[in-house]
Order: C-alpha cells, then sequence, then structure tokens
C-alpha cells in the first residue's frame, strides 16, 4: 500500500465531510437506514468515475464516524444548533442541505478531536460549494462558531 501524503489525506476528510453532509440530506429525504446510505456512498461515490468526472476518494472511517455520531447524537446536535439559531429559525425551519451541514459538523465538534478552527473552516467550505452566490456560508460560519464555543469552550 502507498502511503498518502498529508495532502491527500487532508482532501480524504474533506472529501468524507462532503459525503456526510450528502449521505445525512438523502436519509432525510428517502428515510433509509443510516447502514444503507452508508453502504450506498461508500460502493458508489467514493472514488468512482462518471461521466461528469470522477468523484474524490474519501476517508471512510471519518465518513462512517460523522455518521454514526450524526444518528446516534442527532437530539443533542440539534438541540445545541437550535441554540445558536436566531429564536425565529428553529432548525426545521432551515434549508435542509444546511440542516444535514450542520449534523454533520456538530457530530465532528461533539465527538472528535478535530480542532474546532478546522471543523469550521472544512465545514463552511462545503457550504460554498453549494451556495456559491448566497450568504448561507457566513450564515454557516456564525451557527458553526457558536456550536464550537459550545461544544468545545477550552479551545476558544
Amino acid at each position: 500500500m502507498t502511503k498518502l501524503s498529508g495532502n491527500q489525506k487532508r482532501q480524504m476528510k474533506s472529501a468524507a465531510r462532503l459525503y456526510a453532509v450528502q449521505a445525512l440530506f438523502q436519509m432525510e429525504h428517502s428515510g433509509q437506514t443510516v447502514d444503507a446510505v452508508m453502504r450506498e456512498f461508500e460502493d458508489h461515490r467514493f472514488g468512482a468515475s462518471y461521466d461528469e468526472g470522477e468523484m474524490a476518494e474519501g476517508d471512510i472511517v471519518l465518513f462512517e464516524g460523522l455518521m454514526q455520531d450524526a444518528v446516534n447524537n442527532q437530539a443533542l446536535i440539534d438541540q445545541m444548533t437550535d441554540r445558536a439559531l436566531v429564536a425565529k429559525w428553529p432548525i426545521n425551519r432551515i434549508d435542509p442541505t444546511i440542516r444535514a451541514l450542520f449534523r454533520a459538523a456538530g457530530a465532528e465538534l461533539t465527538q472528535s478531536d478535530t480542532p474546532p478552527k478546522v471543523v469550521i473552516m472544512e465545514f463552511v467550505d462545503i457550504a460554498k460549494s453549494f451556495f456559491p452566490e448566497g450568504r448561507e456560508p457566513k450564515f454557516v460560519n456564525a451557527v458553526l462558531d457558536h456550536m464550537a464555543r459550545e461544544a468545545k469552550p477550552e479551545a476558544f
């Protein structure tokens, strides 16, 4: 097996985070189980080639961890997200893509040793990929900053 460079590892982690957001979105809309969605993503997305181009190879361990943690801790993460949102915008009223993003990011903020600033930066980049022209990335940044300060106050 070839040794991966630090940059390749970072790209695989970034891809895993993006896939987790997409998979959580798919779960919410399809009613599929976490295991079924993870299997589909691992079999058909990770490193797959399509007419539009190649899908990045993702870090499967990070992907599976984010998925399991987001599902197992969804109530906790959603409550934390609600506290970070303006009172008039409960989590069930926000865009489902952003809701999936908050769940994946919340899982990483609460269940991993990844520095909060890295988690915020990574998920703001994902928001930019979904909403390149909108205000959503700034909104995501503000909410994730609030969530990170609650989840890991010692990091600030």
